[in-house]
């Protein structure tokens, strides 16, 4: 995602997110407690829109994923997705099964980690979302589900198939994918969905001090690591480590390296610029 602006203006007004920013941190909260926060159209055009704009906005060096009441996210809702997409034309259904496709994208090719603060329910695209951060901070009664075959659909919707099986194994994802039975938290932390389990009540308190702690290292650094970590996964390995020396010796020459260098010689904490 380049930082380079056009002649869009920024977004002042997201009306299917809420979104609060403070010390190099966006937190992007979900906001249909009723609803466990089911995903309409309208929160899936957003979340699509709104990673590139963070991007090019220059201020988030971390951001935080949750959502609001009793669950992170149960997936698209019943009424307003699956009920409008039996209406739908074969056009307009792959419209919005790539618009669903381009969130996923979004999150993985943004230049910040995400923290996903999942607590109750991450099903369906849900799960997915959570998925595709860079960090799942997971409550212990908190639960996940790929829940696509259970309503008639293919479990390989949103990049699951291709992101699943590189999280927890070709085994663990078939079995996910295939049934969509709800996984438990502990279950999840064993075959590796899990970055960090936290008590009831405290995700949200968890992944806001590790952004913290991710806005306030080297930007720079991250942004790379997560680009190599997403775009080497389907490389071999020479092309990999030439992708990695080219990227070293770049980062080489940056404000952050030569700073590093200054405040371990000076004794000192290193000031991160993230350039």
């Amino acid at each position: 995602m380049s930082p380079m602006r056009g002649s869009a203006s920024t977004t002042e007004e997201w009306r299917h997110l809420r979104l609060s920013h403070a010390d190099g941190v966006t937190t992007v909260t979900l906001d249909r407690p009723d609803k466990l926060n089911a995903l309409t159209f309208g929160a899936y055009a957003d979340l699509r829109d709104l990673l590139p704009e963070l991007a090019r906005d220059g201020r988030t060096r971390a951001l935080v994923l949750g959502g609001e009441g009793r669950g992170f996210c149960s997936g698209g809702d019943v009424d307003e997705i699956i009920g409008a997409t039996l209406e739908m034309g074969a056009g307009e259904l792959l419209d919005f099964t790539r618009m669903t496709g381009q969130v996923v994208r979004a999150l993985r090719e943004c230049p910040f980690p995400v923290v996903a603060a999942i607590h109750g329910v991450a099903a369906g695209a849900g799960s997915v979302l959570a998925l595709a951060s860079d960090f799942r901070v997971v409550e212990r009664s908190a639960r996940f589900a790929f829940l696509f075959t259970r309503v008639g659909l293919s479990g390989a919707d949103m990049g699951a198939a291709y992101l699943l099986p590189r999280v927890v194994g070709l085994g663990h994802a078939t079995r996910l994918l295939m049934l969509g039975e709800p996984v438990g938290s502990e279950e999840a932390q064993r075959i590796g969905l899990v970055s960090e389990l936290t008590e009831d009540g405290r995700a949200g308190e968890a992944a806001a001090a590790l952004a913290k702690r991710l806005a306030e290292g080297p930007a720079l650094a991250y942004a790379q690591t997560k680009a190599l970590l997403t775009a080497e996964l389907d490389m071999p390995l020479g092309a990999a480590i030439e992708m990695d020396a080219a990227t070293q010796a770049l980062l080489m020459t940056s404000a952050d390296y030569a700073e590093f260098h200054a405040a371990f010689t000076g004794k000192r904490p290193p000031k991160w610029e993230g350039r």
